[in-house]
């Protein structure tokens, strides 16, 4: 199941799952047993008979849908249009000189200073998740590369740095047969480790 973009269900999809507990309630009610219920709802057995234990307890009160989960956001819309135009300022005009990247701890400190909540990184990941932000790898190389140097040392050391493959043994790249390895033992009567006579 594909969640929307917010995490967990949208409204629609809360709506629409909350119709099949319904008809599972009717079910319920003319006899029908949880087995029976998921075969013909195409659902688990296991949310079956959940679903009837609730049933039993509470009728079909019980398995209306308790709405979004998790804690609501913090932060009041107004707060949140803030918060989206400091990020659209970039992080040089709330004092990160040394780069322009926005990241998770630099997020959760301008909202400590702005609104005096405190975010965990991975509540200020959902928070910008939800605003619309995405993680990004840079399009642009950075602006210190130097191309010369890059096409000099692809030239000049990467060709020694490859260089020819040494080892202090002889390897074996097959799967079905492996190297010979030495056997003291079968080197004794004559043969080495496959049998064969040297």
């Amino acid at each position: 199941m594909r969640y929307a973009d917010g995490g967990g269900l949208t409204t629609a999809g809360r709506a629409k799952r909350e119709a099949v507990r319904f008809e599972a309630a009717g079910m319920f009610g003319q006899g029908v047993r949880p087995p029976e219920v998921a075969r013909r709802l195409r659902v688990s057995r296991k949310s079956a008979y959940a679903w009837h234990t609730a049933w039993r307890a509470g009728g079909r009160a019980a398995l209306m849908s308790k709405g979004a989960g998790g804690l609501p956001c913090r932060l009041s819309d107004a707060q949140a249009e803030r918060l989206q135009a400091g990020l659209e300022a970039g992080p040089a005009a709330h004092g990160w000189s040394e780069d322009q990247r926005w990241t998770l701890a630099r997020v959760a400190e301008l909202i400590n200073r702005h609104f005096g909540y405190r975010y965990t990184p991975r509540g200020v990941s959902y928070l910008l998740h939800r605003l619309g932000w995405s993680p990004q790898v840079p399009a642009r190389r950075a602006a210190e590369r130097d191309e010369q140097a890059v096409a000099a040392w692809r030239t000049e050391q990467w060709s020694r740095v490859r260089g020819q493959r040494s080892s202090w043994a002889l390897g074996s790249s097959s799967r079905t047969r492996p190297d010979r390895t030495w056997n003291p033992a079968r080197a004794a009567r004559g043969r080495d480790a496959d049998g064969l006579r040297w």
